[in-house]
This record gives C-alpha cells, structure tokens and sequence, in this order.
C-alpha cells in the first residue's frame, strides 16, 4: 500500500470516530431535551389537575351549601307548619284537660 492510501485510509476513519463522536453528543442532546420536554408536560398536566381540581371542589361545595340551605328553609317551614297546628289545638287541648281535672 502506498504511503498516499494509508493516509487517506486514516483521515477516513479518523472523520468517521469524528461522526460518530458528534452523533452521539447530538443523541444525547436530543435525549436531554425530550427529557426537559417531558418533564414540562407532566408540570402542566399536574398543575391543570390541580386547578380542575380546585374548580370541581369549589363547584361541590356551593352546592353543598345550597342543598344545606335549601333543606334548612324545608326544616323550618314544617316546623312553622306544626307550630300552627299546635297553636290550633290549644284551646281545645286546653279544654279537654280542664274537663278532665273537672270531672275526677
């Protein structure tokens, strides 16, 4: 082999370790970056949770409150109503037991 083709066989393999070493820091690179990128996306995906979250929560408990409201009024309004009947029957629960004490 001439002296010309040795050289020329060592320059060709000394630019393939060169591409071969730019190849793999470009891999790593590109790792690295899908890496960050997927790290990212996982933050927002858990940070949208998380504000969904506080709206589902915040939608809960109104409604909570309203149903706690709204069965309050319905509490209140039997009572009002068995009250009046109460205050209807006095009289006569006040007569029956006059009656009785009168007659024993």
């Amino acid at each position: 082999m001439s002296l010309e083709a040795i050289k020329s066989i060592t320059a060709t393999e000394e630019q393939a370790h060169q591409s071969l070493l730019e190849a793999q820091l470009a891999a790593k690179k590109a790792v690295a970056e899908a890496e960050k990128a997927g790290l990212n996306a996982v933050a927002q995906a858990r940070s949208r949770a998380e504000d969904e979250s506080a709206a589902l929560m915040k939608a809960a408990e109104s409604k909570a409150a309203e149903s706690a409201e709204e069965l309050r009024q319905n509490t209140s309004n039997k009572c009002a109503a068995m009250r009046a009947r109460a205050e209807s029957r006095l009289d006569s629960a006040a007569s029956l037991i006059v009656r009785r004490v009168v007659e024993s």
